[in-house]
C-alpha cells in the first residue's frame, strides 16, 4: 500500500605568494593541483544521502500489545524546558538553531491528550485527566512517501465500540515494521483515515508514563 505525499563546500581558496623563482610558481601550481582535488573529492564525500526506503516485503502484521502500556505526552516536557538538552544537541548539526528546533517540535509534539492507556484491544485517551474509551481493531497499513524522498509507515487500528467521543481512527508511527515492543510512539487519531494519512506537521509523542524527564531526554539524544 503506497501514499504519496508531498512534504520538506565551502571551497577551499588558497592564498598564493607571489614568487618570481621557478620553484615558486611550481609549488604554486602543485598547491593549485592539489586543492582542485580536494575540491573533488569533498563533492563526493558531501553527496545527498539516498532516501530511506520501505522493503514492503518485510512489513508484518501489528498487534495493539505492541504499543500496551500507560503512556505520557513529551509535549509538556518542551514547555517546560526539560527537552533543552535535546535541542542543543540536535543544534549541533547546524541545519537549525535550538530555538528553531523548539518552534518545530512545538507545532509536532502539540496535544491536548496528556496520556495514553493502552490495555488489550482498549485504547483510553485522558484529557485533563478524564479519559475517553474505544475499543479498536487493526485497519492495516499504509506506506508514505514523505517530500524528502524517505517513506515512513503506519499502522492502522479502526474504532469496533466503546464512547462515541473516542476517535474512529488511530494510526501509530514508531520506525518499526514488525512485532516489537517500542519504548515511544508517534500517534494519529481521528474520525477520517485518509485525512489522517495526509497529517505530516503534527505528531504527539509519547514515552512510558514511568519515565522522568531525564530518562526521554536520554533516549532522544540516543536516538
Amino acid at each position: 500500500m503506497q501514499n504519496t505525499i508531498l512534504k520538506p563546500l565551502a571551497a577551499l581558496s588558497i592564498g598564493a605568494l607571489v614568487a618570481f623563482s621557478s620553484q615558486a610558481v611550481a609549488q604554486s601550481a602543485a598547491t593549485d593541483t592539489k586543492s582542485k582535488e580536494h575540491k573533488h573529492a569533498h563533492k563526493h564525500d558531501h553527496k545527498k544521502a539516498e532516501p530511506k526506503l520501505i522493503d514492503e516485503s518485510k512489513v508484518q502484521p501489528r498487534a495493539l500489545s505492541d504499543w500496551e502500556n500507560d503512556w505520557q505526552s513529551v509535549y509538556p516536557f518542551l514547555q517546560d524546558g526539560s527537552l533543552d538538552p535535546v535541542l542543543e544537541h540536535k543544534a549541533e548539526s547546524g541545519k537549525k538553531t535550538a530555538e528553531g528546533y523548539r518552534t518545530y517540535y512545538q507545532t509536532g509534539y502539540k496535544t491536548d491528550v496528556e496520556r495514553i492507556l493502552i490495555d488489550g484491544d482498549r485504547v483510553a485517551f485522558f484529557k485533563d485527566g478524564k479519559p475517553v474509551q474505544g475499543d479498536y481493531k487493526a485497519d492495516g497499513y499504509e506506506i508514505l512517501t514523505y517530500k524528502s524522498g524517505n517513506q515512513g509507515i503506519r499502522f492502522i487500528y479502526e474504532k469496533s465500540g466503546g464512547d462515541a467521543d473516542a476517535p474512529q481512527f488511530i494510526q501509530f508511527s514508531d520506525h518499526e515494521m514488525v512485532p516489537t515492543k517500542v519504548d515511544h510512539f508517534h500517534l494519529y487519531w481521528g474520525d477520517d483515515r485518509a485525512a489522517l494519512l495526509n497529517e505530516v506537521t503534527n505528531w504527539p509523542t509519547y514515552f512510558p508514563a514511568a519515565w522522568s524527564g531525564a530518562d526521554i531526554v536520554e533516549a532522544m539524544v540516543a536516538h
